[in-house]
This record gives structure tokens, C-alpha cells and sequence, in this order.
């Protein structure tokens, strides 16, 4: 599957490590940017470049996804969600345990994808360590959506919006 990762210069330095980590994760990468580290870059553009890219994937029927990076990772999640047929999560830290409609017991990443199947996410970089930010992007990405019709009937609802 290939990843694309945009970052501003407060996610620069985990989106280049991510990159690599993803790589020995068998995935395709495409760094859409912050090539440079620049402390006064603005993250919109940055972020948009990963996101029309994800956006026209989902158009033409290729299966991708995105990680985007910032200190909060809010803007970014923002700026990605504006983009038809990408539905981002955001995460900044462990959330603690749900429970869904079944009992089924799920941490916040697997829900993004299990529920929303969200296929873009964004980090917040200033609130995770290297570890917890790999141990976020493998589980995101090996996570499947469940496909349930409930999940699957939102989703198209929300699709529908745009």
C-alpha cells in the first residue's frame, strides 16, 4: 500500500523516521513534503499536498493512505479533511479503552479504522515520544475496517456531505 507523509517543521523530524519505519513496515512512501527544515513553514500547503494526492487515489480506486504531521496535528487533520473522500483521525495520545456496540473492547487508532475507516491520519507530534508514534502508524495501518453495514452506511453518509 503506498503511505503519503506531510509534515510542517514541528512534525519534520518524526515524519522523516516515520518514513523509514514505514518502508521496513513492506509499504510504499511518498514524502509530500517538508523536503527542508524551515521553523517559520506553514502547514496548508504542506498538508494539502498529501491529501490531494490521497484524495485522488480514492477517486481513481487505488487503496492509500496518509499520515500528516504538526505539534497538535489539529490544522493538519483540518486541512486534510477538506479534501473529498478523506476522512482523517487525529491522535495526540493515548485515549484510553471504548467499547462499541458489541462489547468489543477498542483503543482510539483501531476505532478510526475499524468504525470510520479513516485513511488518513494526523499526529501530534508534541505530545508523543519516536516509540508510541511507531507503535501508532503500524497498528493504524495494519488495521482493517470492520465493514459492518452501520459503520459502512455513515460513512457514506458522510461522504455524501462533501
Amino acid at each position: 500500500m503506498k503511505v503519503y507523509f506531510a509534515a510542517d517543521h514541528a512534525g519534520f523530524e518524526l515524519k522523516n523516521l516515520l518514513l523509514e519505519h514505514v518502508r521496513t513496515l513492506g509499504h510504499e512512501v511518498d514524502d509530500c513534503g517538508a523536503h527542508t527544515y524551515d521553523k517559520d513553514d506553514d502547514y496548508p500547503a504542506i498538508i494539502a499536498s498529501a491529501a490531494r494526492k490521497l484524495s485522488q487515489d480514492i477517486e481513481s480506486g487505488v487503496e492509500s493512505r496518509a499520515i500528516v504531521l504538526g505539534g497538535s496535528g489539529q490544522g493538519e487533520a483540518m486541512v486534510a479533511n477538506r479534501f473529498r473522500g478523506v476522512r482523517c483521525a487525529l491522535y495526540y495520545g493515548k485515549a484510553g479503552e471504548q467499547t462499541d456496540a458489541t462489547g468489543k473492547k477498542l483503543d482510539v487508532i483501531s476505532s478510526t479504522r475499524e468504525h470510520n475507516d479513516a485513511n488518513a491520519l494526523s499526529l501530534g507530534t508534541r505530545f508523543l515520544s519516536v516509540d508510541e508514534a511507531k507503535k501508532v502508524v503500524e497498528r493504524w495501518l495494519a488495521t482493517p475496517f470492520s465493514g459492518e453495514a452501520r459503520h459502512t452506511r455513515r460513512i457514506k453518509q458522510i461522504d455524501e456531505l462533501g
